[in-house]
C-alpha cells in the first residue's frame, strides 16, 4: 500500500507525520511495530534484497526515504495468491516523502538511484538470523524492472535462490466477503 502523508510547509521549511497508529487502523493496517532501522548506501545502485523472513518471525514493514532516491520493490510470495510472484514496483525520494507499507508475505529490495541515501524502515517482529530469508534479485521469473547498471551486493544478495526454487512458507489468505 502507498501511503502519502501531509505535507506542510512554510517559510521554515516542512512538517509531517511519518507514522499514526490511527491513521494506518483506518487503512487498515493493524502492525505494531517494535524495531525502527536505518541504511545509508555511499554509492549509487547498491541493492538491497529481495529480503524476508520466515514465520514466525515474519515482518510487515513500512519503507521511506529520508536522503536520496531508490526504486524499491516487493514481491509476493503468498502460495495461492493472485499476484504471486508478480513484484510491485515505486520510486521512494526525500523529495516525494511517500512511504510503502509492505505487508508479511512479501519479499522486499530496492536499489539506490542516487548516492548517498539514507533508507528507513519500522517492522512489526524482531529481527532473527535463523528466519533471515530471500529470493534472487535478477531472477528472470520476476521481470522486476531495475534501472541498467551494475548493482552494489553483498556476498548474502548473489547467493539467494530464485524464485522457482523457494518452499515459500506463506499462503494467501482471501479478504472476508
Amino acid at each position: 500500500m502507498l501511503l502519502e502523508p501531509k505535507l506542510y510547509r512554510d517559510e521554515r521549511g516542512y512538517f509531517l507525520e511519518t507514522y499514526s497508529q490511527a491513521r494506518f487502523a483506518e487503512l487498515g493496517i493493524n502492525a505494531v511495530f517494535v524495531q525502527d532501522n536505518q541504511a545509508y548506501s555511499a554509492p549509487a545502485f547498491v541493492l538491497r534484497g529481495l529480503h524476508f523472513q520466515r514465520p514466525p518471525f515474519a515482518q510487515a514493514k513500512l519503507v521511506w526515504v529520508v536522503r536520496g532516491r531508490v526504486l524499491d520493490v516487493a514481491v509476493d510470495l503468498r502460495r495461492g495468491s493472485p499476484t504471486f510472484g508478480r513484484n510491485y514496483c515505486v520510486e521512494l525520494s526525500a523529495d516525494n516523502f511517500l512511504r510503502l507499507f509492505i505487508p508479511r508475505g512479501f519479499a522486499h529490495g530496492y536499489v539506490t538511484l542516487e548516492p548517498d541515501t539514507e533508507f528507513l524502515y519500522k517492522v512489526d517482529a524482531p529481527y532473527d538470523a535463523q528466519s533471515d530469508a530471500g529470493i534472487r534479485w535478477d531472477d528472470p521469473d520476476l521481470a522486476v524492472p531495475w534501472p541498467g547498471c551494475e548493482p552494489v551486493l553483498s556476498a548474502k544478495d548473489r547467493a539467494l535462490p530464485p524464485l522457482k526454487d523457494l518452499d515459500t512458507p506463506f499462503a494467501y489468505e482471501a479478504p472476508a466477503a
